[in-house]
């Protein structure tokens, strides 16, 4: 599980065991556990002067808070750290969870539609922010590009990818071109670069022409000039898709209004959530990101739980659920892993039906 390294001392069983009381109850309820509450869910024949001692210690180290002098203590996310790597046991779906898992996910509109249904059963299971990142075009062989002329300057590209999948995009261009110009682009990338990799194409095609630049032909400019505004690297390539954002209003400690809006624009600006994601993408199996583990202030107050997803032996994106810290994790974590090996089952199914 994704983490800093944390030194975590002798701690001993005895104040493990409150610390694991303390951190359910405060997921459970969302509020300040007190020593009584401790000491009637413990279980354990100890004081409350005994566990306010022990409470002390664990503050002192820094796994619990107390938020008001008064009050009794939160879990920081030292605490949840120790709590999920040591203390946590997780449990297997319930019934009514492994059958929604089991409803296939929507396979009628691509892959696309695979990765928004993931998004909506994490959100709808989970009842936080489901997020699952856009497969990686990896194994996106170009098989045929076409060229239409529209008005002003714009031209419609028809790409055939991976022998069925077409892709419509719509370029700016610096000029005008006439039909017969785009026929001969065409014909140029299809002699080409038919069968190669997208991505490799992209890096060939721009490379090269930026190396013969000055002994160009005008057949040739026209080349350059229509492959880099077609071959641009795609940014929705690396995008996600978001869906229950609104379910972390629920959560008193997520629903400030000013937090709400840092929250709201982060998942706007995706740069954060991208970056964290990527991170999990080179990463194997759960990787969980606590509070301020992920390195970005607006993300305090939350974790991320997060899983790779893979087909054709690759790994294509990543899949995951943000919510505050003190989430179930006992139950976030095998939603999150099985929606994953569901995804990626759903999208080697679709391509074996193809093929």
């Amino acid at each position: 599980m994704a983490r800093k390294p944390v030194d975590h001392g002798s701690l001993g069983e005895r104040a493990q065991h409150l610390l694991k009381v303390l951190v359910q109850r405060h997921i459970r309820d969302g509020q300040p556990v007190g020593s009584r509450i401790l000491t009637r869910d413990s279980g354990l024949s100890l004081s409350p002067a005994t566990i306010r001692n022990v409470m002390a210690d664990l503050e002192e180290l820094g796994y619990v808070q107390a938020p008001h002098t008064s009050a009794g203590r939160v879990p920081t996310d030292k605490g949840y750290r120790f709590f999920v790597d040591s203390l946590l046991t997780v449990r297997t779906p319930d019934l009514q969870d492994a059958e929604k898992l089991n409803i296939r996910l929507d396979e009628g509109g691509g892959a696309n539609a695979l990765v928004d249904s993931a998004s909506n059963l994490l959100s709808g299971l989970t009842r936080l922010a489901g997020v699952v990142t856009l497969p990686r075009r990896e194994y996106a062989a170009l098989r045929r590009v076409e060229f239409l002329p529209l008005s002003d300057n714009r031209v419609l590209a028809i790409l055939i990818v991976n022998d069925e999948e077409i892709q419509n995009r719509v370029i700016e261009t610096e000029r005008h071109f006439t039909a017969d110009e785009l026929r001969e682009v065409s014909n140029y990338l299809n002699v080409e670069f038919a069968g190669k990799d997208v991505a490799s194409v992209r890096t060939t095609l721009l490379n090269d022409m930026e190396a013969d630049q000055e002994s160009m032909n005008r057949s040739m400019s026209s080349v350059r000039a229509v492959a880099e505004k077609l071959f641009a690297e795609d940014k929705s390539e690396q995008d996600y898709v978001l869906a229950g954002q609104t379910n972390l209003m629920e959560f008193a400690e997520l629903s400030n209004v000013e937090k709400l809006r840092e929250l709201f624009n982060a998942f706007t600006r995706k740069r954060d959530v991208l970056h964290l994601l990527d991170q999990s993408l080179r990463a194997d199996g759960i990787q969980i990101f606590i509070g301020q583990e992920s390195g970005y202030e607006v993300f305090d107050g939350c974790s991320l739980v997060t899983s790779s997803y893979t087909a054709h032996g690759q790994v294509l994106g990543v899949l995951g659920v943000i919510g505050p810290t003190r989430m179930a994790y006992d139950r976030v974590i095998p939603i999150v892993d099985m929606t994953a090996k569901l995804l990626g089952n759903a999208l080697n199914q679709r391509d074996g039906d193809r093929s």
